[in-house]
């Protein structure tokens, strides 16, 4: 859902600017120029962090906003309809929730996004043009006087790559550019108004920038600009970023100066300023020696306080960075969290067939899981749905009642809840409830009185024993199973079942059996069906059916999940019909 991560890559970003901005201000005098600029490194972290996939909890129902509290009864059903007189557990008694679509909501940002993308990629590419074309107008030093002054920085730096030096009419800065070939650029005639101590600071300057790899991060920059462009803050941070960058190399000159020359250098750098003549560029592919004013009076100001650094400013300045780079991966977390990353669930057996019966989903995208307790087989249809977490919808109501019981809000004996009073279109849910009328009839207010009683805490503690889903109670206790913040795929229904069924979970056996009793459906020709249906309905619009269960025959015990999903006319019964067709089929029942 694009809606949930742009505001995740907002956020992300955003604190991560805010973070580095208030360190680099209030850790100012304890921080050296080049960790001052390594700062900004750790921004690429908190920048890509929301694009590393996570598989911890997914809570996209923080964007699913309830309207109000109430839910609105559907009494849509299918072709399978109850007659007088007669029970038909497949019949739909279906609670719809109200939420917020931000489907539209969704698609416009992402088509701004994709455009806004569209926008700035193409004018990175016109400064891409501009600085072929200031390639391509390079013209060699031809001054041997020049060239030896090169090689001497060179040397003094320790670099020993062949770099590129010349001038150019098309520009009036000095500048260093190249990804592969690097290239140091310098105004045509330079040497008629600078002196060769002013040549030499503005060589070792550019020859710094080498040395840090800043023609690199140029276009790592620009890429980040461009897939982050609506975030004022993030274009902020790479204009300081390129400030910082600049002072460190300031300074790395410095390093190599005696105290008196480093007017003379602060005053080369001033040389500049009215002397810049370039157009202003939206993407910076360059390293130049000058900025706006504003840049240039912060780094004189700079070199004008320069003092060597010591070696314990520079232990502090590494704490600073590990902390910040702390802080900034704390984060990981909440992305989790907020990710809607944990859509899936993996199976992982390798007695698993895969089968084709898509003619039993016309007009659904769906899945069916069957599993054998005497082959320990999956059976499934469509890999990728039956992995997929989806509400649970009704079906949940097994394992409500389970807790129910645990907790002894209700036991075997007396399992009554009061009708809260409520008039509901269904007339059996006007009025007093037991465990076995509430599962038969699905009354959804029996059960959310049941998680009232058990609390929350408690609940989320038996979810995590039994690995129920993605565990995630965020939606509130009245409707965490419904549209909302609780998921699970058919593969972890199936699972979840066995392990109910089994008893792997160490439940009371007479807890198991009360529940078992009050799922079972019919009999026939020696073989027992039991389950739940469930229909996940969001504004008035059946989206999501299901039928869980198992079969109980003299050879075997055979578990089941079907899913189908739909714009609006998804139901728990017809899941229940394509399910007694292909367990017809397979002759299982």
């Amino acid at each position: 859902m694009y809606f949930t991560h742009f505001v995740i890559s907002f956020i992300v970003s955003s604190f991560t600017v805010v973070v580095i901005t208030l360190i680099r201000k209030v850790f100012k005098r304890q921080l050296t120029a080049k960790w001052r600029y390594y700062l900004w490194f750790l921004m690429f972290l908190g920048l890509t962090l929301p694009f590393i996939p996570t598989n911890i909890l997914q809570v996209e129902n923080y964007f699913n906003v309830d309207v109000n509290q109430s839910t609105q009864i559907n009494s849509s059903s299918t072709s399978m309809k109850q007659t007088p007189g007669e029970e038909n557990w497949m019949q739909d008694f279906s609670v719809s929730v109200n939420r917020l679509d931000l489907t539209v909501l969704n698609e416009i940002l992402a088509n701004i996004w994709i455009l806004g993308i569209l926008i700035l990629s193409v004018l990175a590419i016109n400064a891409c043009l501009k600085l072929k074309k200031i390639k391509s107008s390079i013209i060699n030093i031809e001054n041997n006087d020049i060239i030896a002054l090169f090689e001497q920085c060179k040397q003094q730096l320790n670099i020993s790559n062949h770099l590129i030096i010349g001038v150019s009419p098309l520009i009036k800065t000095p500048m260093t550019f190249g990804l592969f070939k690097t290239y140091i650029v310098l105004p045509i005639r330079f040497e008629e108004w600078l002196s060769k101590e002013e040549i030499e600071y503005i060589l070792l300057h550019e020859l710094n920038h080498y040395k840090y790899k800043d023609m690199v991060w140029n276009y790592i920059v620009v890429i980040y600009q461009i897939v982050y462009w609506f975030n004022p803050l993030v274009w902020f941070a790479f204009k300081e970023m390129r400030l910082d960058r600049e002072i460190a190399c300031d300074t790395a000159v410095l390093n190599t100066l005696d105290r008196q020359n480093y007017v003379d250098y602060g005053n080369t750098i001033i040389n500049f300023v009215d002397k810049n003549a370039q157009a202003k560029e939206h993407f910076s592919l360059t390293n130049q020696l000058n900025g706006s004013k504003r840049q240039i009076k912060t780094r004189i100001e700079s070199i004008a306080s320069y003092t060597m650094e010591t070696r314990k400013l520079k232990l502090k300045s590494l704490a600073i960075f590990l902390l910040v780079g702390v802080v900034i991966t704390s984060q990981i977390p909440i992305i989790s969290v907020m990710g809607a990353e944990d859509n899936y669930h993996h199976l992982n057996n390798e007695q698993t067939v895969y089968e084709d019966l898509s003619k039993h989903f016309t007009d659904y995208e769906g899945s069916f899981v069957l599993y054998s307790m005497k082959d320990d087989t999956y059976r499934i249809y469509n890999e990728e749905k039956s992995t997929l977490r989806v509400s649970p919808n009704s079906t949940y109501k097994i394992y409500s009642a389970l807790f129910g019981l645990e907790t002894n809000v209700i036991s075997n004996n007396h399992s009554i809840l009061k009708w809260n009073g409520v008039e509901y279109p269904y007339d059996s849910w006007n009025k007093d409830q037991n465990l076995s009328t509430a599962m038969k009839n699905s009354v959804t207010w029996y059960f959310q009185q049941l998680d009232q009683s058990v609390q929350k805490d408690t609940i989320q503690a038996y979810l995590n024993e039994i690995g129920y889903g993605n565990n995630n109670l965020s939606g509130g206790l009245s409707q965490y199973w419904l549209e909302s913040s609780l998921k699970i795929s058919p593969i972890e229904q199936v699972q979840v079942l066995k392990g109910f069924y089994t008893n792997q979970y160490g439940f009371k056996d007479k807890n198991i059996q009360t529940v078992k009793n009050a799922i079972k459906l019919e009999e026939k020709d020696g073989a027992m069906l039991s389950g739940k249906t469930g229909t996940g309905s969001v504004n008035g619009k059946n989206i999501s059916g299901w039928f869980i269960g198992y079969v109980e025959t003299e050879k075997d015990t055979f578990f089941f999940a079907t899913n189908i999903q739909s714009e609006e006319k998804a139901y728990g019964s017809k899941a229940a019909e394509i399910t007694l067709a292909i367990l017809r089929e397979k002759g299982m029942y």
